[in-house]
Parts: structure tokens; C-alpha cells; sequence
């Protein structure tokens, strides 16, 4: 019952992180200090990105790398910070999902390992109830023998 409640809700939130996001963006444009700050963000990941194209593709990577304008910079570094948003979300759910197993195989693994203990006591207890009657057995025909009695239909058996 509970994982797929557990799923259910992941999902959700997953679902609902995307107009967080998308709310996320549009404050981040607005607000003065934190525009510069994407601003310069969005235009050294352009030059980042456009330098490891032109290497890719064989060309110069000497060549001067015109800006975006103001507002690609400020969409491309508020897309990004979304994007980022959402996939931050997805990560810490799927970090929540394999913790969640392990606890879960962990408290199997525990659960096997407690039966398994209990049947090795088991097993010990048995064996020290057999060599109980295996010693009773001996006092009991030793304490025949000396008595005399003798009883020609019971043969003695090692089952143990």
C-alpha cells in the first residue's frame, strides 16, 4: 500500500515543480541584483558553450564571441534555472525512492538473519536433547545389565 502511494506522491511533486519552476523564472527576471547576477551567468555559459562547439566542429576558437542581448541572456539563464529546478526535484526523488528500498532490504536482510539465528539455536537444542537421551539410554542399559534384565525382543537401534 505504501509504495504506491510513495510513487504516486513523487510523481506529484515532480508535477507540481514545473510551475514552480515556471514561477522560479519569472521572479528571477524581474528582480534587479539577481538579473545582473544570470545575466553574467547566461553569457559566460554562452561562451562556454560556443567555444566547446567550435572545437567540436574543428573551427577557431581564437574568434571574439559576440554577447546575447540582455533578454536572451536573462530567458536563457531563467529556462536554465528552471530546468535546473526540476531537475533537482526528479534527483531528490530518486535519492528519497533508494533509501526508502535500502531501508526496506535492510529490514528483510534483519528479518532473515533473525530466523536463521533461530533455527541454528533450534538446531543446537536439538542436539543437546539428543545427547540428553543418548546418555540416559547408556545409564538406562548399564543400569539393566547390572540388575540382570535381559529382554531378548528389544534390539537397541542407533538412530542418532
Amino acid at each position: 500500500m505504501i509504495l504506491p502511494l510513495a510513487k504516486l506522491g513523487t510523481l506529484a511533486l515532480r508535477t507540481f515543480s514545473k510551475p514552480i519552476a515556471n514561477r522560479f523564472k519569472k521572479e528571477a527576471s524581474i528582480h534587479p541584483k539577481f538579473r545582473q547576477f544570470i545575466i553574467n551567468f547566461a553569457q559566460a555559459n554562452h561562451r562556454f558553450t560556443t567555444n566547446m562547439q567550435r572545437r567540436i566542429y574543428g573551427h577557431s576558437t581564437n574568434v571574439a564571441i559576440r554577447p546575447l542581448n540582455e533578454e536572451k541572456a536573462v530567458q536563457a539563464a531563467a529556462d536554465l534555472v528552471g530546468e535546473f529546478f526540476v531537475f533537482s526535484v526528479a534527483v531528490a526523488a530518486v535519492i528519497f525512492e533508494v533509501q526508502r528500498s535500502a531501508r526496506s532490504e535492510a529490514r528483510k536482510e534483519e528479518q532473515r538473519r533473525q530466523e536463521l539465528e533461530a533455527m541454528k539455536q533450534r538446531d543446537e537444542d536439538l542436539a543437546r536433547e539428543i545427547e540428553l537421551l543418548k546418555q540416559k539410554l547408556a545409564e538406562l542399559e548399564e543400569l539393566s545389565k547390572g540388575r540382570g534384565l535381559r529382554n531378548r525382543n528389544i534390539q537397541r537401534t542407533d538412530f542418532f
